[in-house]
């Protein structure tokens, strides 16, 4: 299988076309430098992102909490992972960093919040 991935490490965007089979390459061709060919592998063979989204605030009216994965999360845990996230509601206070939902869909990976959030 070929896949070509644009590298997101620099601000060049080399466009790098990986061959292989699963986690097995056979070949990366375009990129500009070792970090690139690191990153365009691990995306080839792993993908994942950082997953930024929001909380409901529990009895708030409208309010939402910011939050994001402590490291990246798998990108075929996304969408298992949103599920949670919907259904979670969160008590006031908060505050930056504090751990929303640990262990996210058994990935090791913790929700955390971006924003301090009083009464």
């Amino acid at each position: 299988m070929k896949k070509e991935i644009i590298c997101t490490v620099c601000p060049r965007g080399c466009h790098i076309d990986v061959v292989g089979e699963g986690d097995v390459i056979s070949s990366v061709e375009g990129h500009g430098c070792k970090r690139g060919l690191e990153y365009a592998s691990a995306e080839f063979a792993h993908p994942v992102r950082i997953l930024t989204t929001t909380v409901k605030i529990a009895g708030g009216a409208n309010e939402l909490l910011p939050v994001r994965s402590a490291k990246p999360v798998p990108k075929e845990k996304l969408f298992d992972c949103m599920e949670v996230i919907r259904s979670t509601q969160v008590e006031l206070p908060v505050a930056s960093y504090d751990v929303i939902i640990s262990d996210i869909c058994g990935t090791g990976i913790d929700i955390v919040a971006t924003k301090t959030v009083k009464n």
